[in-house]
């Protein structure tokens, strides 16, 4: 297989079947099996492809090709509750486009509380989504799927490693592919096992990118260990359409501290001292102070003053959400709860 590898990344630059199978004319490559051919690309990404079928071109990727902002669809990568993602060949570079579904057939459960907050500057189409008609569903759908690209320019902009954006058209977003040392697709966190100490020093750059998510005013709302990718460089966060506004949605102090709790927890099955960490109360009293800095140290500590605070008070939810979510994510990782964890997109 070796010798395969060798032979077709000196005979083709891109991966395309009709080259593929013009390569396969070689005599030696006549003993490989032909069903089923491992090949590496020039970017060291190991793809699988069924040399008996060719992809065929969603239909929602078809007007980009059509444009020539996609030259060729490869696979598909992955698929979630509110897309499929597939890899895609745009000149000399293999990309993402992550398509999204119908809302009639989205599994997103109480999107009504991330909506929450988001505006548009067009009054008329601003009444129709608050007003919930035919034009205001379709204007929601819409704000749906852009939301995703403006947190990722906005998020990469801020300094959070997020994948880089190309741009969102009808639907589909064109997007970096993310990949590990070795060239090939990153993993979901929940699918590897990281030493204890790269556990300790990923936690901490993940809580220092809610912080930077925080003070450029977004909550992601959905945050986990199948939500963020292990790159090459470190972890990188993935899957935003739902992200919120932390000012003006009520619940993203509980959605905060549901992250927090969600990337500790993964975590801390490495480093058991992180769990008795506070960083979403600590985030979110800094943030309602107006001290949110982006280079600001955090500790991890927080101690809530009860002479000043009351029963109902906003950090004594987070501090119960955040214990609730904890409690929850073992019971899902000792199999006694019936509820499923969540599944990241890209």
């Amino acid at each position: 297989m070796h010798l395969l590898d060798e032979f077709i990344s000196t005979q083709t630059r891109h991966l395309n079947t009709a080259k593929l199978t013009s390569c396969l004319q070689a005599p030696f490559l006549r003993q490989v099996p032909y069903n089923l051919v491992s090949i590496k690309c020039t970017n060291l990404l190991l793809l699988q492809l069924d040399l008996d079928k060719t992809v065929k071109t969603p239909k929602r990727i078809q007007p980009l090709v059509e444009d020539g902002l996609v030259d060729e669809v490869l696979r598909p990568l992955m698929s979630g509750k509110e897309a499929i993602v597939y890899l895609v060949r745009c000149g000399d570079d293999i990309r993402c486009a992550k398509v999204y579904k119908d809302v009639a057939v989205r599994s997103f459960k109480k999107a009504a509380q991330y909506q929450e907050g988001r505006k548009v500057r067009n009054t008329r189409r601003q009444r129709a989504m608050e007003k919930g008609s035919r034009f205001g569903r379709d204007e929601q759908e819409k704000v749906w799927q852009t939301a995703e690209v403006d947190a990722l320019y906005k998020l990469r902009y801020a300094g959070v490693r997020v994948p880089e954006a190309f741009g969102c058209f009808d639907g589909v977003l064109l997007m970096e592919l993310i990949t590990d040392a070795d060239g090939e697709v990153a993993p979901r966190l929940n699918d590897i096992l990281i030493p204890v100490d790269r556990a300790v020093e990923d936690h901490t750059t993940m809580m220092h990118y809610v912080l930077r998510m925080l003070c450029v005013g977004i909550v992601h709302g959905d945050l986990s260990e199948f939500n963020v990718l292990q790159a090459e460089d470190g972890p990188v966060i993935i899957d935003l359409p739902q992200a919120v506004n932390a000012a003006g949605n009520n619940n993203a102090p509980g959605m905060l501290a549901r992250d927090v709790a969600n990337i500790t927890r993964y975590y801390a099955q490495y480093a058991p001292e992180l769990a008795e960490t506070r960083y979403a109360e600590e985030l979110w009293a800094l943030h309602d102070a107006g001290d949110l800095h982006p280079d600001i140290k955090l500790t991890g500590k927080f101690k809530r003053d009860e002479s000043k605070t009351d029963v109902g008070s906003v950090l004594q939810l987070i501090e119960e959400a955040f214990n609730e979510e904890m409690a929850r994510r073992e019971r899902i990782r000792g199999g006694d709860d019936e509820e499923t964890a969540p599944h990241g997109d890209y």
